[in-house]
C-alpha cells in the first residue's frame, strides 16, 4: 500500500468531517452585575469554583464554595434538577466558562458563567467576606 495516497485520503476525510460537524456553542454567560443581584436576592445559586487559597482573599456573600479541583467529587451539591438555573464564577471567567461547557455536556442546561469573575468584583470594590 502506498502511504501518500492513503494520507491524502485520510486528510480529505478529516476535512469533510470537520465541515459537517456542528459548531460548538460558546458557554452562556451573565454580566457581573446580574450575578451580584442574584446573590443579594438569594434568587440563584452562585458556585465559586476558585481554589481555597483564592477563597482566602474573600468571597461574595452567599456564594457556594466548591473548588474546581473538588467539583467532580462534589457534583451532588449542584442542583439535583439539572434544568434549574445556576451561575458559576471563578477569578477571571477562564475556568468557569470551561466548567460550564462541561456541565452542559452532562445535562446541566441552565449552568451559566459570570463574565468578569471575582477579579472584576474586587476591582469594583464590591463587598467580600472571609470564607
Amino acid at each position: 500500500m502506498k502511504l501518500q495516497p492513503f494520507l491524502s485520503s485520510l486528510a480529505c476525510s478529516l476535512c469533510l468531517l470537520t465541515l459537517q460537524a456542528p459548531a460548538l456553542a460558546a458557554a452562556p454567560f451573565v454580566a457581573l452585575e446580574d450575578a451580584r443581584t442574584a446573590l443579594e436576592k438569594s434568587s440563584t445559586l452562585v458556585v465559586d469554583i476558585r481554589e481555597p487559597e483564592e477563597h482566602a482573599t474573600g468571597v461574595a456573600k452567599g456564594a457556594k464554595l466548591i473548588p474546581m479541583s473538588q467539583l467532580s467529587k462534589r457534583i451532588g451539591e449542584l442542583p439535583a434538577e439539572k434544568s434549574k438555573p445556576f451561575l458559576v464564577i471563578c477569578n477571571t471567567q477562564n475556568r468557569s466558562s470551561r466548567v460550564v461547557e462541561q456541565l452542559q455536556a452532562m445535562g446541566y442546561n441552565n449552568a451559566t458563567y459570570v463574565k468578569g469573575g471575582m477579579s472584576q468584583w474586587t476591582a469594583r470594590g464590591w463587598p467580600l467576606i472571609k470564607p
